[in-house]
């Protein structure tokens, strides 16, 4: 809290009024360390506080209860899912900001303007180096084909990120060749889906499959990690693309205001912050994503994956067949 300052000017004395604190309240599904670097690039810019609550699940369902009575200026999370659940929930509001348009392509930010895209990670596959040639690898598509029959390792069908590219098949494919293709996929599993994007790369690593369905910054994580680097040099990245020419599918980290934030200038001065290059490329960096402005670029190591031709149908036309592809995962019993 500030403190208040007494003058005196001839007779009479006057209190000054006190210093307003600028601060920003952020709800976050990222984990500190991960956003520290924008937070401090942001404070240094701007002389605002960001105060960062980091939490592991539920940031709807926690603002619904909340209310009015939130604290919360803005939520910072990943995956289209989750961004479109905040939107249908009506916790967040729209936003207007030339800065954020000519930053954020149309293609990663809510066609209401309720949520904005940060960074892109794609939806590729982990292919063994030993038991997979370069170029086998084709379209999400082709990995329902009986040669990859015994091959494929997944996580949960259920998980948010198998639901966003389910979500674009039905956007390309539409829902009754979709049923068929995740049929086909099931039929190809070497095993029940189970664990996450980094238990498939060590399934691949301890021969039980040859391939698998993984996020493109879970190899920067296995690098890092001295348990996790053998597996991580066990497979190399492949971008499969849709059949229909569009490239590889992306799902997105991004950011959206809190309807009724209390601080909404300094919310807005921190979303126009994120969009910009320099904390794009400091984010991407950190997270081993790629950044979303125009003229920002990925790390080395990232850039080093191979070349990325990213799917640009619009996510909110994707987003919009969450609810028809969890039924469709259910339908075919994926995880059985």
């Amino acid at each position: 809290m500030s403190i208040r300052t007494l003058f005196l000017t001839g007779t009479a004395l006057v209190l000054a009024a006190p210093a307003i604190a600028q601060e920003v309240n952020v709800y976050s599904y990222r984990q500190p360390e991960l956003i520290q670097p924008l937070i401090d690039g942001f404070e240094a810019a701007t002389g605002i506080t960001a105060n960062v609550v980091f939490i592991d699940k539920g940031i709807t369902e926690r603002l619904v209860a909340e209310g009015e009575r939130s604290p919360a200026d803005l939520i910072f999370t990943v995956d289209i899912s989750r961004l479109s659940e905040a939107k249908e929930a009506g916790v967040l509001q729209p936003v207007e900001s030339e800065v954020l348009t000519a930053n954020i392509p149309d293609a990663m930010r809510d066609d209401d303007n309720m949520w904005f895209g940060l960074t892109t990670r794609a939806r590729i596959v982990y292919a063994s180096k030993d038991r997979v040639g370069e170029g086998e690898v084709t379209t999400y598509e082709a990995l329902a084909d009986p040669i990859w029959a015994g091959r494929i390792c997944t996580r949960s069908g259920t998980h948010e990120y198998t639901i966003g590219l389910v979500s674009a098949m039905i956007e390309h494919n539409g829902v009754a060749a979709t049923k068929t293709w995740l049929e086909g996929l099931k039929a190809n599993l070497a095993k029940s889906p189970d664990g996450n994007d980094r238990a498939q790369v060590k399934s691949i690593w301890a021969g039980e499959c040859d391939i698998s369905l993984g996020n493109t910054y879970y190899m920067g994580a296995m690098l890092a990690d001295p348990e996790q680097v053998e597996w991580a040099n066990s497979v190399r990245i492949e971008f499969p693309t849709f059949a229909d020419g569009a490239g590889t599918h992306v799902n997105i980290s991004g950011v959206g205001m809190v309807k009724g934030a209390d601080n909404e200038a300094e919310a807005l001065a921190f979303m126009e912050y994120l969009s910009s290059a320099e904390a794009q490329e400091i984010y991407a960096n950190v997270v081993n994503e790629y950044p979303v402005a125009p003229g920002a670029t990925p790390s080395a190591l990232v850039a080093g994956w191979g070349a990325l031709t990213p799917d640009e149908t619009d996510l909110t036309a994707i987003a919009s067949h969450r609810a028809e592809a969890l039924k469709l995962v259910e339908e075919v019993d994926f995880d059985g």
